[in-house]
């Protein structure tokens, strides 16, 4: 089955890895180009087959909407290209990615897959609504801050998927975590550039207290310079993470490693996480700084005790509703 990958984040590439590792010789990746994006695709060797690869620019900012329409020209001339010299695509799949779908719609790809677990993308959703054949939601989906787009996706008669997992429960596997608590405690600090869609009115500063009489690694967005593909287990050998990333802050605590978001962010995951008993502690700006830092401190110490939730068979649910082999 021809596929178009569609590769908008670092944590997309993690995602949709497994299956591409199935997919044909004749697939094509378009890919965002920002920074660990192009680390994960360079470091790939072993880990992805190498593909036929498109890099578009990253709609944001001033002058995003030329951008947006620059990169839709660029999909569809190599899409259509591609198509003639090889088999019609039958599917392309993106995650949170509405743009090439909405190219795909006019080429005629008939299954067009919407991926997304971020409630607040109103304006992806928006743009994906006309545009998907099939859409994966995951059952945690909170309805209260998506502006209804769930519905309307169900009003437009898209073929809904609800997936029993968070995407970390796709690509991740649990792996071994420091259980005795070093002196000094060991940390990873993650801090964003803030040039996200959603940075503006989500990202916190992190509080200068919280960040002394600790052993930090700096894993800051853009600048991390370790291996890429092994940047989960690097968090999980740690006493704990703070970060400023809902994406890290989600990936971590499903490792086990106590970790403190700092964030305004609303997210149905972040809700299941908490409600599942994973050490995920969240700093808001109405929060007690004071209180949540104890709180987040004490939570080291017991992650001896900690007792992880039986972990989902998401990655298989993912495959069946994609029509994928897993290829590990």
């Amino acid at each position: 089955m021809r596929t178009c990958w569609v590769f908008d984040h670092p944590a997309h590439v993690r995602l949709l890895a497994p299956f591409l590792r199935a997919g044909t010789a004749s697939d094509i990746i378009i890919a965002t180009d920002r920074c660990e994006v192009r680390r994960l695709m360079e470091s790939s060797e072993g880990v992805l087959p190498r593909r036929q690869t498109v890099w578009v620019e990253r709609p944001v900012g001033k002058g995003r909407f030329r951008t947006a329409w620059k990169r839709m020209r660029i999909v569809r001339k190599e899409l259509k290209t591609a198509a003639k010299s090889g088999h019609r695509f039958e599917r392309i799949i993106a995650v949170g990615a509405p743009l090439e779908l909405r190219v795909a719609k006019k080429l005629g790809i008939p299954k067009r897959w919407y991926i997304s677990d971020t409630e607040v993308n109103h304006l992806a959703h928006k743009l994906a609504r006309n545009a998907a054949t099939d859409a994966i939601f995951p059952t945690h989906w909170d309805e209260s801050i998506d502006g209804a787009w769930l519905k309307k996706f169900e009003q437009k008669k898209v073929n809904i998927h609800r997936l029993n997992g968070l995407h970390g429960h796709v690509h991740l596997r649990p792996q071994l975590r420091p259980v005795h608590v070093q002196d000094p405690p060991s940390f990873v600090v993650r801090r964003l550039q803030g040039d996200g869609i959603h940075d503006s009115g989500e990202v916190l500063e992190i509080p200068i207290q919280i960040l002394e009489g600790i052993d930090i690694t700096y894993a800051d967005e853009s600048k991390y310079t370790g291996d890429s593909w092994k940047f989960i287990t690097m968090l999980s050998q740690h006493n704990a993470v703070i970060t400023q990333s809902v994406t890290v802050a989600s990936e971590s605590v499903l490792m086990g490693v106590p970790t403190l978001l700092v964030s305004d962010a609303k997210r149905g995951f972040l809700n299941r996480l908490e409600s599942d008993g994973y050490p995920l502690f969240r700093l808001t700006s109405e929060s007690d700084v004071e209180e949540i830092q104890a709180q987040f401190l004490a939570g080291l110490f017991l992650t001896e005790a900690l007792d992880l939730p039986e972990w989902p068979d998401a990655q298989q649910q993912f495959a069946d509703f994609i029509g994928s082999e897993l290829i590990d």
